[in-house]
């Protein structure tokens, strides 16, 4: 993949400046632009601060920083991009409002894709007049230290563009995979709320508490994921054996279609998580910092930095 592409991000929020950084980072030309005007002022000082985090040389930082230009209006970021990546709040009417701006004003050899975590691309590039060049690209928050990302392919989306998004991913040193039908959720958040929703289940129906089924998870198959995928697990301890496994416990797990009661419950109750000291556990302001603070550490240490 060459370098010096020039690319824009439209959203200078948390994914948005995560998603630049790691496109100047790879040595690409970045455009980024926001609406609102604290998102743009702050924007390379918080894309700073999250280069040091990665462990980016001090020396290197302004080097980085040069490659991004800060943009108001959309026209001008994306005037002669040859990538586009939306990273606006999860609204589907503003997501489809910002992509016909970008179609007015890219070049029509640009490749768009539009950053969502479970809403259906083909909802979101619907109204585009070129649907063939419209992809989705789901970057895993903190998306400049999480090396997954997904790659949506709609039912109009040309082979060579979701290849060619690919390659440029790869290239910035993310680990992109392929989405070959968009659904909701894609891969991982269908699989990561499966997990959840049978979690929930568990602490509803009174068989253990929430500190109990985060114990299990933690201590147990969770330190194996990863480096050992469910499937290779699976052929791992041998297909007879998970037939067997899936014929006593399947039919007895949480199969409902919706959200669980339990869940609405404590959303209506305003037991919001840590946001409001009590989800599924009661959090100080204490604890929920230490609780961040470890989660970034560790994937801090699986990117190979070394901490102070």
């Amino acid at each position: 993949m060459r370098k010096n592409i020039q690319t824009a991000v439209i959203g200078a929020g948390l994914m948005g400046h995560g998603i630049a950084l790691t496109l100047a980072r790879a040595g690409q030309y970045v455009r980024i632009s926001d609406p609102t005007e604290e998102a743009r002022a702050t924007v390379a000082g918080r894309i700073s601060d999250s280069l040091k985090a990665l462990g980016e040389r001090d020396d290197n930082i302004p080097k980085i920083l040069k490659k991004i230009e800060i943009c108001g209006p959309i026209e001008t970021a994306v005037g002669c991009a040859e990538f586009v990546f939306e990273a606006a709040p999860e609204k589907l009417p503003l997501k489809q409002s910002i992509f016909a701006e970008i179609e007015r004003h890219a070049p029509k050899t640009a490749i768009l894709a539009s950053n969502t975590s479970v809403m259906p691309i083909t909802d979101i590039m619907a109204n585009l007049e070129h649907k063939d060049r419209a992809l989705g690209t789901h970057w895993w928050n903190p998306p400049h230290m999480i090396p997954l990302v997904e790659v949506v392919s709609t039912e109009w989306t040309k082979d060579t563009v979701a290849d060619q998004m690919m390659a440029l991913l790869e290239d910035a040193g993310k680990t992109p995979v392929r989405v070959q039908k968009d659904v909701p959720g894609f891969i991982g958040n269908r699989l990561q709320h499966a997990l959840w929703r049978e979690a929930i289940s568990l602490v509803e129906n009174g068989i253990c508490d929430a500190e109990a089924v985060d114990t299990v998870v933690k201590s147990s198959f969770g330190r194996r994921l990863a480096v050992l995928g469910p499937l290779e697990n699976a052929d791992l301890v041998g297909t007879d054996l998970t037939l067997d496994i899936h014929e006593n416990v399947l039919f007895d797990l949480e199969s409902r279609r919706g959200p669980s009661p339990y869940l609405s419950k404590l959303v209506e109750e305003g037991r919001l998580g840590m946001k409001s000291g009590e989800g599924f556990q009661a959090w100080t302001d204490q604890e929920a910092d230490q609780l961040r603070g470890r989660v970034a550490r560790h994937l801090q240490r699986l990117d190979g930095i070394l901490l102070d």
